[in-house]
């Protein structure tokens, strides 16, 4: 499969424009090869990071670390600013992903700036315009190590639902391709199916079997839009035992069968 965009390379984007190609692209959970940071400046709504939901606001900055299942609702008021570091950064980035409220206005002002740099030079044609983007970017990752330190002793530690719908997400990202189920997960976590679920709902209102489905779907409708696989293949690749299966869940999930769905505009 070859991808729309180099992901090598960084990049900024508005964030409704994620949501372009359709407001599953952001939603469903799903996850990337590169570092991304999120800069919510209006609206609100809900994220979900390693299976834990939040709520979002105005000045809300979200940092999701390469492989790490995430999605988000992004509403006709949301507006920001998404940074994709690309699979080549050498930018160093905190290891776990973070959700910060920054409410001091010089913190929000020098984020600001920083973006508009970083976009300034990659749109210029000047001598060092792409060295410049990356030393931006760099401190762009300072500017976060910063921001984590001032709120560390204010955000709470993970609690032992949290710290195993995340291992969950983990585990599930490396093998829902293998037709792998709610049960066999559980038992590799060493949890029975019951408290697996029960701790998702907890932490994001989902059941285990909600955030597996929508995970293979999101893979599924990517394959459907950017490849010319044929769609029984297709099904196989994410891990439904039969077409007939990955259907009805395709279906269930999107409102249209997998065919219409390649055919949609």
């Amino acid at each position: 499969m070859t991808p729309k965009s180099d992901t090598s390379q960084m990049r900024l984007m508005a964030i409704p424009n994620l949501a372009a190609g359709g407001r599953w692209r952001v939603e469903a959970m799903r996850t990337l090869s590169e570092a991304c940071f999120l800069w919510f400046t209006k609206g609100q709504g809900r994220i979900t990071i390693a299976g834990v939901t939040r709520g979002y606001t105005a000045h809300n900055a979200v940092f999701i670390p390469a492989g790490v299942m995430h999605g988000f609702e992004v509403g006709p008021q949301v507006f920001g600013t998404a940074v994709f570091f690309g699979r080549d950064s050498t930018v160093t980035l905190p290891k776990d992903p973070q959700h910060l409220r920054i409410r001091e206005v010089h913190a929000q002002q020098e984020l600001n700036v920083m973006l508009d740099m970083i976009q300034r030079e990659m749109d210029s044609t000047t001598p060092a315009h792409d060295r410049a983007a990356w030393h931006y970017l760099g401190l762009l990752g300072v500017w976060l190590e910063r921001q984590i330190d001032k709120t560390s002793a204010d955000t709470p530690r993970p609690d032992a639902a949290r710290r195993l719908v995340a291992r969950y997400t983990a585990l599930m990202e490396t093998q829902f391709r293998q037709g792998v189920g709610v049960g066999d997960l559980a038992t590799a976590l060493g949890v029975t199916p019951t408290h697996l679920t029960r701790c998702c709902r907890e932490t994001c209102g989902r059941s285990a079997i909600d955030l597996l489905q929508d995970r293979r779907i999101f893979e599924a409708r990517k394959l459907l839009t950017e490849t010319d696989i044929a769609v029984g293949k297709v099904g196989a690749s994410v891990g439904f035992a039969s077409p007939a299966y990955f259907t009805r869940a395709f279906q269930n999930l999107t409102g249209l069968s997998p065919s219409a769905f390649r055919r949609a505009p």
